[in-house]
């Protein structure tokens, strides 16, 4: 059964090829130019899609910070954490490699999330991930910051740096910053280009 989003999509892509390429002829007619109202009515259809992927992101995120919160209270050591947002759009799913993972420092199980995560996403598995783990705002401080990097396949990418606080088994958060990021799971960043002749 295919899932809401991957109807809508193939919605897209059909309109798009319908509208966009023209059909062959004998003659080689020039391709037909959409009208005001196709072009309208694909806008609308690629603006659902940009705030249904907005909406499933944040729901990722919620859920996922919701979940790690509660190892930010605990003494021990911050181990990062990652969940999918499967391919229905709703399920969410927190993923597990503490058995590969046993002795692997937080830098080298982010690297393990994210392989991961983009295997399950190039076989079209999920539609999101979300990265979670604790560092430092600054080098030398003792402030503590929450980072989630998120990534939807509609793509959304970005990391969200969160300060936080934990005393008496309570964590409180401060004012998130989010920056873009490069893609890492569902798609290849393009490589920077070499302006250099």
């Amino acid at each position: 059964m295919t899932s809401y989003l991957g109807k809508s999509l193939q919605t897209v892509l059909l309109l798009t090829v319908f509208f966009a390429v023209p059909a062959a002829s004998a003659e080689e007619a020039p391709p037909a130019e959409l009208t005001p109202e196709q072009e309208m009515a694909i806008k609308l259809e690629l603006s659902r899609y940009a705030v249904l992927g907005q909406q499933q992101i944040l729901n990722l995120t919620e859920q996922a910070t919701d979940e790690y919160t509660g190892t930010l209270a605990d003494s021990e050591p911050n181990m990062p954490s990652a969940w999918m947002l499967l391919e229905d759009g709703v399920t969410v799913k927190r993923i597990n490699i503490d058995e590969q993972a046993k002795e692997a420092p937080a830098q080298i199980r982010i690297l393990m999330y994210r392989a991961a995560l983009k295997s399950v996403a190039r076989h079209g598995k999920i539609h999101g991930s979300v990265i979670l783990y604790t560092g430092k705002i600054r080098e030398g401080s003792d402030d503590e910051a929450l980072v989630i990097e998120f990534e939807h396949r509609l793509g959304i990418s970005g990391n969200k740096v969160v300060p936080y606080q934990a005393e008496n088994g309570q964590v409180t958060y401060g004012e998130p910053v989010t920056t873009e990021k490069p893609f890492q799971i569902f798609h290849d960043s393009k490589p920077e280009a070499n302006t250099a002749n």
